[in-house]
């Protein structure tokens, strides 16, 4: 399983690339593959203002319906139509092409809210999520 070492990835196992006051966000490979088949993404409307940690949307799969958590503060400036309109194409592609928002970063991120790559992983692999 994958675990791009550019990124920082939340426990609630969404990932976020933060690049001069830009972020994507998106969710883990690990995520998508415990969720199973994709079938509907929903996420907010771009101007939607959120603090780290608040639901922003929703993934459902075959099996569930799980809520998406925002990793830092910001306000979404841009949404991912693909994976809405083709919410299976992420369990091909999670990190690339498979972000779900981008966001205008609020304040700096604490970075003992985030975890790096090898951290996430240690943590996935501990199996108490």
């Amino acid at each position: 399983m994958e675990f791009p070492v550019g990124l920082k990835y939340t426990k609630d196992h969404e990932w976020i690339e933060l690049s001069s006051g830009v972020a994507k966000v998106g969710v883990t490979a690990f995520a998508i593959d415990q969720l199973g088949d994709i079938v509907h993404v929903d996420l907010p409307k771009v101007g939607d203002s959120f603090e780290a940690g608040a639901a922003f949307g929703t993934i459902e799969s075959t099996k569930t319906v799980s809520d998406l958590y925002m990793p830092v503060a910001g306000k979404v400036v841009e949404v991912n139509k693909a994976a809405t309109d083709n919410p299976e194409s992420l369990q091909s592609d999670p990190y690339k092409n498979g972000w779900l928002v981008k966001l205008e970063v609020k304040g700096t991120p604490t970075a003992g809210s985030l975890l790096d790559a090898s951290a996430y992983e240690a943590f996935v692999a501990d199996g108490s999520h």
